[in-house]
């Protein structure tokens, strides 16, 4: 059995980086704050079932909230999942979540495979809001369009509630949205997790003719727009926690990028965790998404008093 090349490295004055063997005993020491988060997550474009446990928390009735995007006036929505106890006199965090190529806003709140339950079951354990937007739906790859509208939406939540940290994630287009959107706008996210995206627009070959669309043109056309989305180039933007997960046989979004980043921040001594299956293929599975977002919440909460 190959185990999984698990890299973390924590804040200082943490030991520095280490290798590790994954087990389900790496949650156990996680102390809960018992505070209120909101992931933004990005889900996977492939599909397939892994094993969860149940929900540790009950969600209010979904949410599909409509806006106008002031970026060309057209009609967006994403999903909001809040705690049956929300309070709105209480300040909450927020995990975004983003979904992959081909699917839409309702694939991190309905889907059964293992990195969508992984971040449902993290937000509802920690109590988040959970938003999960469309951001231009099945061809985004975090393009100027959905940009913007990932912007708005972070705003409008600010204006509506008392939001407290913001942690973008997701998987396939949706991890490589969040890497990309945390790199453009750092001041805006405080925690990252990325599973199985990519860190370079400029280099990465697949789904051309949507990423063309979604970017107003090709490589050629638009080199500035490919390149401000490639997160490799940008390692000094990212010192925020960020979690990464990467299979060793990706073909659809393969792991070179991601795992180049990830040097580059240990060197930069950045609050980094890589999870690298030298076996994996396009996906995670939920033990592997769960240490991803339990490690980045963990670094980006307030210490329990």
């Amino acid at each position: 059995m190959i185990m999984p090349e698990v890299r973390k490295f924590p804040f200082m004055p943490r030991p520095p980086s280490r290798e590790i063997a994954l087990n389900a005993s790496i949650l156990d020491g996680i102390q809960q704050t018992g505070r209120t988060i909101v992931l933004v997550c990005v889900l996977l474009a492939s599909g397939q079932s892994l094993r969860a446990e149940e929900p540790v928390a009950e969600w209010s009735p979904p949410e599909d909230v409509v806006f106008t995007a002031r970026f060309d006036g057209s009609e967006q929505r994403y999903v909001l999942l809040q705690p049956k106890t929300f309070d709105r006199a209480m300040s909450y965090h927020v995990l975004i979540v983003l979904h992959g190529h081909g699917s839409d806003r309702w694939q991190f709140v309905k889907d059964q495979r293992g990195e969508c339950r992984a971040a449902r079951d993290a937000a509802a354990q920690h109590g988040f809001l959970f938003v999960s937007p469309d951001y231009r739906a099945r061809t985004s790859w975090m393009g100027p369009a959905a940009t913007a509208d990932v912007r708005q939406i972070l705003h409008d939540l600010r204006e509506k509630y008392r939001i407290g940290k913001i942690i973008i994630s997701g998987g396939s287009m949706g991890g490589t949205s969040a890497i990309t959107f945390a790199a453009m706008h750092p001041e805006l996210v405080d925690g990252v997790v990325s599973l199985n995206g990519t860190a370079n627009m400029l280099e990465y070959a697949q789904f051309s003719d949507a990423i063309t669309a979604a970017y107003g043109g090709t490589r050629a056309d638009k080199p500035d727009v490919y390149r401000q989305r490639s997160a490799e180039l940008f390692p000094e933007r990212l010192t925020m926690p960020t979690a990464f997960t990467t299979g060793g046989k990706d073909q659809l979004v393969p792991p070179d990028s991601t795992l180049r980043l990830v040097k580059l921040l240990e060197k930069r001594r950045a609050p980094v965790h890589s999870i690298h299956r030298p076996d994996g293929g396009h996906d995670t599975n939920y033990d592997d998404s769960r240490a991803a977002f339990e490690f980045v919440i963990e670094h980006v909460l307030p210490a329990p008093k």
